[in-house]
């Protein structure tokens, strides 16, 4: 028997959600046949950032090959990818008039190049409809080289890659994942250059103690991490992961001061906080130009 939902506690900030401020991008996205993440993952910041009028394309379709107990994208035997996707989320992202674009993707173990390929084509076709900054999200690809240069070669300006928790916890959180395989690929862009932003996101909540959040975070700027993001792990449904601890924010604080000790360039950590929240403005703080050029930091 699932065990219930656990209680916000009192000092947990609340979002409100806005029909009203949704239905503008809710109607883009699905005129043009396109998923995000922020419907597929159930995110909690969706009333604010479709109200702002931005959105986190989620491409190669909205089934994922793996099944981390954490996330609430819908796991399966996915569809082959679409062509015309690229295109369309270009045109999303030129119409919504977005100065900075994130685009993720469920993990596609089931396809040769893992889905990079089609990365790398939805890179090409935002440069070529808008002057945006380009953010990518992917998964690890099982740590083949071929398809991380296939995407580092189509220069987005950020590259992100989570490593979503501490290893201790990896066989329960995400089963099919290896945290020495995800710091090799946040190293390997590290190490690539050509002004591409490495960064990586954590969750909190999960039972981590933080000693292990502090090597974590060590361990990733080791490699070369430049951004980091650490957020509260809320709940989809009964049928995931319990919460642990809801954090409270001085210990976001200390997550924070602690990285910056560390060298981060930039770092966002609350209760709220994901990958891609305000992404646009960790950018703008970091200093990087619409070119990729890294101008300070």
């Amino acid at each position: 028997m699932a065990s219930p939902l656990r209680r916000f506690p009192e000092w947990f900030p609340r979002r409100p959600w806005s029909e009203s401020a949704l239905r503008p991008v809710r109607e883009l996205l699905r005129g043009l046949s396109l998923n995000t993440v922020c419907q597929s993952a159930q995110c909690p910041n969706q009333s604010e950032c479709f109200a702002r009028g931005t959105a986190t394309f989620l491409i190669l379709g909205d089934t994922c090959t793996r099944s981390c107990r954490f996330c609430a994208v819908g796991q399966g035997t996915p569809v082959p990818p679409d062509p015309d996707e690229p295109r369309r989320v270009a045109e999303a992202a030129a119409r919504l008039g977005l100065q900075h674009v994130v685009v993720t993707s469920v993990t596609r173990d089931d396809l040769a190049d893992g889905g990079s390929g089609h990365f790398a084509a939805t890179i090409e076709a935002i440069r070529a409809a808008c002057s945006a900054t380009v953010e990518v999200l992917t998964p690890d690809f099982q740590g083949d080289r071929d398809c991380l240069r296939r995407v580092l070669e189509a220069r987005p300006d950020v590259y992100n890659h989570n490593i979503e928790t501490v290893p201790r916890l990896y066989p329960r959180v995400r089963p099919q994942a290896v945290y020495e395989r995800s710091l090799e690929l946040l190293a390997r862009v590290a190490d690539h250059g050509q002004g591409i932003l490495p960064k990586s996101g954590l969750m909190v909540g999960l039972g981590e103690t933080h000693n292990e959040m502090a090597a974590v975070i060590w361990d990733l700027r080791r490699a070369g991490c430049e951004a980091l993001t650490i957020g509260q792990y809320l709940r989809p449904s009964p049928e995931h992961l319990p919460v642990e601890r809801f954090v409270p924010p001085e210990e976001f604080d200390a997550y924070r001061e602690e990285a910056e000790a560390m060298g981060f360039s930039a770092v966002a950590a609350g209760a709220f906080v994901r990958s891609s929240y305000h992404a646009d403005a960790m950018l703008t703080e970091i200093g990087q130009s619409g070119d990729g050029t890294r101008t300070n930091g």
